[in-house]
């Protein structure tokens, strides 16, 4: 594996990994904002906060990983 190779893996690893985090809390957090509304709609009583917060994290997953692509093809371009 060449540095180039090295230094793009590295690239999208971290970024996936803060688009995890970032999609997680913030996927966890509207849904704790949704129970602290002053009415409370069906929707967040039927919700589950684990599925949720792992699809959050899903989505932040492909963004971090889409955004070090994206920022590769620009530096190399």
């Amino acid at each position: 594996m060449d540095i180039k190779s090295k230094r793009l893996l590295f690239l999208v690893v971290s970024c996936s990994i803060f688009g995890v985090i970032l999609g997680g809390t913030s996927a966890w957090a509207e849904s704790k904002m949704c129970w602290r509304a002053d009415t409370v709609t069906s929707e967040c009583l039927t919700q589950n906060i684990v599925e949720t917060t792992v699809q959050g994290m899903s989505t932040g997953l492909l963004a971090g990983a889409g955004a070090a692509f994206g920022a590769a093809w620009n530096l190399r371009h």
